[in-house]
Parts: C-alpha cells; sequence; structure tokens
C-alpha cells in the first residue's frame, strides 16, 4: 500500500509549509490527483484519518485536519493526428484515426493543490 507513504510525504511537506508560514494549525489538505496516477482514493482517506487522528496521531499541526481530494482527468494526445481524447474511456489507441503512437498528457500526476489554516 503505498498511500501510506504518500500520505507520510504529504504530512512532511505541509508541516514544512506551516513551519514556513508559522502557522500552528492546518484544517484541511486538498490533493489534486490524476485518475490514472494508481492512487486508491479510500486507501489515501484511510491513511490520512489514521495519521491525523488520535492521541497516536504523526502530526500535531495537522491533527484532527480534513483531506479533500479532486480526481484530474486524464488525457491522451495521438501523435499521428495530434487529437487529444479522454484516456480512460479510449485507452492508448486513437479514437480517431485507430493509432497506436498516443502518449499521456496528463491525469498521472498528484499534486498538494491548497492547504487551509486555522
Amino acid at each position: 500500500m503505498h498511500e501510506l507513504g504518500i500520505v507520510f510525504h504529504v504530512i512532511d511537506r505541509v508541516e514544512e509549509v506551516a513551519k514556513e508560514n508559522d502557522v500552528k494549525h492546518i484544517s484541511k489538505v486538498t490533493l489534486e490527483i490524476g485518475e490514472v496516477s494508481g492512487v486508491v482514493h479510500e486507501y489515501l482517506t484511510d491513511c490520512w484519518k489514521w495519521a491525523v487522528n488520535g492521541e497516536k496521531a504523526k502530526s500535531e499541526v495537522l491533527r484532527g485536519s480534513q483531506l479533500c481530494i479532486q480526481s484530474l482527468p486524464a488525457v491522451t494526445v495521438c501523435n499521428s493526428c495530434t487529437k487529444t481524447y479522454e484516456t480512460v474511456k479510449y485507452g492508448r489507441i486513437c479514437p480517431f484515426c485507430k493509432s497506436e503512437d498516443t502518449v499521456l498528457l496528463s491525469g498521472n500526476e498528484m499534486s498538494i493543490k491548497e492547504i487551509e489554516a486555522d
């Protein structure tokens, strides 16, 4: 389950941002996650809850904070006809010209979009 590692990385980065900005408590963190990133949103949310709640919370700055996840659509471009299309719906084969010469443009990324402080 790599989601736990992701949560620890996000916590580390958010703690750095909080320290740089002299913030004592973060109430909400919003992540953008591509729909073909391989991250399971439910696992990520469960790991987050485990890491920020209860007596054994891994971060005082994030204790009790909420995690919001925004899904980013996967988009592929065809090198043959230069059109873009929905990756999940059509896969690697271009629905316009049937070429397999395609490249994923977006949808496998993950980033911290927003951090809300009290």
